[in-house]
């Protein structure tokens, strides 16, 4: 794909994931072209793409519309996601740890323990979870050695929330959400012990049980309050 094509992929992907694109909301290459400042080619690339990884689909002959996703869409993806990167914990635990990928992943434990010290967390510090949340499930895909696990995560991430890119917060109890990112940033601890001491099937099943700390989420999503309550946290450009 062309880099305008690309660059039109990545910012369509993130405006559905991010709820800007709404569920059956219609997209048309002309108008979709002008938005980003492109031919129409880029765009019915960009279209073509998104249709196959299931975020568009066709409307009566004529462009494409959001794909509604529903809370199972979601759920189904996420524990695929969790069965992925607990494999890829199990490998790297059976592996080793590299000097470098322990220190990295010991860099997000101490960032984390600052940043919950204080018994609740804003908006704000919730996009620095965001940021070392990615960097130690990376590190961790990464330590497994296997490009499989790789390509699956990417091929299923694309759902809102099915990725560890997206963070859905919910503006309307961020108490409840101290006490969830905490907790899940002692998974992060206990996953690390694991690792360490190469303990592989404990480590995949604290990693796919730290996957479904999302699930609560994809029926918030699908519920007709999601756009007053949810935040969606997305990687910087």
């Amino acid at each position: 794909m062309s880099k305008p094509g690309q660059l039109v992929l990545v910012a369509l992907r993130k405006m559905i994931a991010s709820g800007e694109l709404v569920a059956g909301e219609r997209l048309m290459e002309t108008p979709t072209a002008q938005r980003f400042g492109v031919s129409r080619m880029p765009v019915r690339m960009a279209f073509r793409t998104l249709e196959q990884e299931g975020l568009l689909v066709p409307f009566g002959g004529r462009g494409y519309q959001v794909r509604s996703v529903s809370a199972s869409d979601i759920a189904g993806a996420v524990e695929v996601r969790g069965v992925l990167e607990g494999l890829a914990a199990r490998q790297a635990a059976e592996q080793g740890l590299s000097d470098a990928a322990r220190a990295a992943l010991e860099r997000c434990l101490v960032e984390g323990d600052q940043l919950f010290e204080k018994g609740y967390v804003t908006e704000d510090d919730l996009e620095v979870y965001h940021d070392l949340n990615m960097r130690f499930h990376q590190v961790i895909v990464e330590g497994s050695h296997n490009p499989a696990i790789t390509d699956a995560l990417a091929r299923n991430d694309h759902l809102p929330f099915a990725s560890v890119t997206a963070l859905a917060v919910d503006r309307e109890d961020m108490a409840r959400e101290y006490r969830r990112f905490n907790y899940a940033h002692m998974q992060h601890h206990s996953v690390f012990d694991a690792l360490v001491n190469r303990q592989g099937a404990r480590a995949e099943a604290i990693m796919r049980e730290h996957a479904n700390a999302t699930l609560r989420y994809a029926e918030i999503f699908s519920s007709t309050t999601a756009d007053a309550r949810m935040k969606v946290i997305l990687p910087a450009s």
